[in-house]
């Protein structure tokens, strides 16, 4: 993309009044999309977002310039307003690049921009059909592909030049279904960082099914009623309550600053021991994976609470500075235009011994929040509120009706203290997650786990 040659040039450029680490990143990115709404197509979209930033530290300090104009003019200038910006005076700098490859272990195999339009919308209608024709209730079904090629370079004052291209494409169902006046809507999302051959594993018409199954079983729900009780939390997606509730109070953007619920803890109990959370961006083709982070550093597996014990945060290399710790490889941004901070990749509660029958059967009377949906949370604080898009009460340790308007209230910090049994079977489900350097994919999940008391809104 850019050459190294160049890209010390603007290096020295950005270091000359001072700064003690300076960093270019340049992105080309191509996104695709196609919508169908009743099985007819509804739009195409292509867009190609390309250009570049440059940021130095001094300090405690930071400043990030961006340009769309790569040439090397228009580096050198973008790295002299950043420079200006930091710092007065002059210094004389010299640096020299070293390529660095740190591996791919993401192969794809069909590059999905390779691929007619015509063979991903047959897919979207595959879906689109098994939805619609899943039941006489399903009144509406919309169907999404998306597919992102996302290349980076990252050259650094401390002379790394390295560069990555990164894959997704994901499929998106949503079903509208009316039961007896009443309409609800079920979704299913999934998607992987793979090109085209993630149809050869994810069937389309499965998950057309899937969407129009969960709309239809909540249209025909009851209201959930609301009070403390024990919940039981599936998997895959339900992971996203540690996501929220704690995994973003355990990014150096909260931390650094002592806006926190878990500043000051390493080492400490904070989670029932039956609690292991893990944050990987190593895992092979999973939609939150990173061969690098957004600064160069390489993306590792980062346990974040063992046995309930606090071990670690996620770290960028600006936050740590300030806590006096090394980066985790946890430094995401959306595109250039965003300055980098720690962010998540594949983040769950690890497998636990506890079998799924023996959780539901623990519970006399409680819910089982089968999907979880989107929510908020205040990192300070670890106060959340989420949805439950599929729930059903749990009576005599049996599961009975489904119920709908379900909520889940409470407090980061004293919900992993009452996650006191974990299932085995660990699914992840994919999401975007957005934060002040934008929206990025992320994988959430864990095994059936119970909360042995947690407060339920409902009617």
């Amino acid at each position: 993309m850019i050459s190294k040659e160049i890209c010390e040039r603007v290096l020295e450029k950005a270091s000359s009044t001072g700064a003690d680490y300076a960093e270019l990143f340049a992105e080309n990115t191509l996104n695709h999309s196609i919508d169908l709404v009743g099985g007819k197509v509804d739009s195409v979209h292509d867009a190609q977002v390309a250009g570049a930033a440059v940021r130095v530290f001094l300090g405690l300090r930071s400043v990030m310039a961006t340009t769309v104009d790569t040439s090397e003019a228009g580096l050198l200038r973008c790295a002299q307003r950043a420079a200006e910006a930091l710092a007065e005076g002059r210094a004389e700098v010299s640096i020299t690049l070293r390529e660095r490859l740190f591996g791919d272990v993401h192969p794809i195999r069909i590059v999905p921009s390779s691929v007619p339009n015509a063979d991903k919308v047959a897919l979207l209608k595959d879906a689109s059909a098994a939805a619609s024709g899943y039941d006489a209730s399903v009144t509406q079904v919309t169907c999404g592909l998306q597919d992102v090629d996302h290349r980076i370079l990252i050259a650094t004052s401390e002379g790394l030049w390295t560069q990555d291209r990164q894959i997704r494409t994901r499929l998106r169902v949503q079903a509208v279904a009316e039961v007896n006046g009443e309409a609800q809507t079920g979704a299913y999302g999934p998607g992987a960082r793979r090109g085209m051959e993630l149809f050869e594993t994810v069937d389309p018409r499965a998950v057309g099914r899937e969407a129009a199954r969960q709309a239809i079983t909540m249209a025909g729900a009851g209201y959930c009623p609301a009070g403390v009780m024990p919940v039981a939390i599936g998997n895959g997606f339900g992971g996203v309550i540690f996501h929220e509730a704690c995994g973003h109070s355990l990014e150096a953007a909260s931390v650094a600053y002592g806006n926190s619920q878990f500043c000051g803890r390493l080492g400490q109990k904070i989670a029932h021991e039956k609690v292991t959370a893990i944050d990987d961006g190593t895992l092979p083709n999973e939609w939150g994976s990173i061969n690098i982070d957004d600064e160069g550093t390489p993306s590792q597996r980062n346990v974040l609470i063992e046995n309930g014990v606090l071990k670690t945060y996620m770290i960028d290399k600006f936050n740590g500075r300030r806590m006096g710790m090394a980066s985790t490889g946890s430094s995401r941004r959306q595109s250039f235009s965003y300055a980098p901070t720690s962010r998540m990749t594949n983040t769950f509660i690890a497998p636990g011994t506890d079998k799924d029958e023996d959780i539901i059967s623990s519970i006399e009377y409680g819910l089982y929040a089968k999907q979880m949906g989107g929510g908020s949370v205040n990192p300070v604080t670890g106060e959340f509120n989420f949805a439950v898009t599929e729930g059903y009460l749990i009576r005599n340790g049996k599961i009975c009706e489904p119920v709908r308007g379900a909520s889940l209230v409470g407090k980061g910090s004293e919900v992993i203290q009452k996650i006191d049994m974990v299932g085995s079977g660990l699914e992840l489900g994919q999401g975007m997650c957005g934060a002040s350097s934008g929206s990025i994919p992320t994988n959430v999940g864990q095994p059936l786990i119970r909360v042995s008391s947690i407060t339920v809104g409902g009617r």
